[in-house]
């Protein structure tokens, strides 16, 4: 593969005098476009596996070239020690049990590179899709934070068959419920214009970026 520049200046373009932060979706990607990438400026990157991350960007010097790195992708428990020692951020946090698991291994661990978390809502309320339900964010928010988690932000995947608007809007909704301050991380490739109008603040790209 290699980067659709075109479409990279277009977003670009889409972004110019918002806040809202650019991530690129790497999940399948080679370490190859992600350094080329890396060598154009961009500093903000998302995958979806925690060892294939491991392998791309752990095992390479990508890490020594100053870029962040998110865990956009769910995250099994037995997973969690190596994921934070990856990742800078963690935005799929969806439960209670994953909580109890961080918790655990924030105390034990002597090198953690995450300092930050999304829970990851459920917005739709698809039984396919990771997520907290509506209903017990507040919950798990609370939880979180109770157990030293750094809730940073929401993050959503919103039903691909359906306008997206009316759940952009649910997530601000959301958010002025529990702590105004939380970022919103929501918009891909096939929904990012939307996202924009209803000012997210990450938005995530991966198939537009490489041909």
């Amino acid at each position: 593969m290699s980067i659709n520049t075109k479409n990279v200046n277009t977003i670009l373009s889409d972004l110019k005098n918002l806040s809202t932060s650019l991530m690129i979706v790497t999940k399948n990607q080679s370490y190859e476009d992600i350094s080329e990438l890396v060598n154009r400026g961009f500093k903000l990157f998302g995958e979806n596996r925690v060892q294939e991350a491991k392998l791309k960007y752990y095992k390479s010097n990508l890490y020594e070239k100053n870029i962040e790195l998110h865990l956009i992708g769910p995250l099994q428990t037995n997973k969690v020690k190596d994921a934070l020692k990856i990742f800078d951020a963690i935005q799929t946090i969806d439960r209670v049990s994953l909580v109890d698991e961080i918790s655990k291994q924030l105390m034990k661990l002597t090198t953690i590179k995450t300092k930050k978390f999304f829970i990851q809502v459920n917005i739709g309320d698809e039984s396919q899709k990771s997520g907290v339900s509506r209903k017990d964010l507040e919950d798990l928010y609370n939880y979180s934070i109770d157990r030293n988690l750094n809730i940073h932000g929401l993050m959503c995947i919103p039903p691909n068959i359906l306008d997206p608007k009316d759940h952009f809007k649910e997530m601000i909704e959301l958010r002025e419920k529990i702590n105004t301050e939380l970022k919103l991380s929501m918009g891909m490739s096939n929904d990012y214009k939307i996202a924009l109008r209803f000012q997210s603040d990450i938005i995530r790209v991966g198939s537009l970026i490489f041909l």
